[in-house]
């Protein structure tokens, strides 16, 4: 048996593929359920935007009725205010004087 020659019983237990070819491998496997996993994630986080949206969308009837309530109430107060300046006699009104302007007027 010479030295110079590997013997062919370990050419059996020798692994075909270098290191690198190994290594590729691995880094392709673990690159490959990291994109999986990334996948997975932004599934969810679509299923949750969707969540929100929906519920936002939800609200929208319920912000345009307070949004009525409000401007009627605005309109009312403006109405208030209004009449507040003119006085009524007899309720005790703070604006006499404009009530008894008004009323020399006619």
């Amino acid at each position: 048996m010479s030295l110079s020659r590997p013997s062919n019983a370990f050419d059996a237990l020798a692994p075909t593929e270098s290191f690198f070819d190994r290594e590729k491998e691995r880094l392709v496997e673990e690159i490959s359920t990291n994109f999986e996993e990334l996948m997975t994630h932004t599934n969810v986080l679509n299923r949750k935007l969707e969540e929100v949206f929906g519920v936002g969308r939800e609200f929208t009837t319920v912000a345009a009725l307070w949004g009525k309530f409000n401007s009627l109430i605005r309109e009312q107060q403006t109405e208030l205010a209004a009449s507040a300046d003119v006085g009524v006699p007899g309720t005790g009104g703070a604006n006499f004087a404009a009530s008894v302007n008004q009323n020399q007027a006619r």
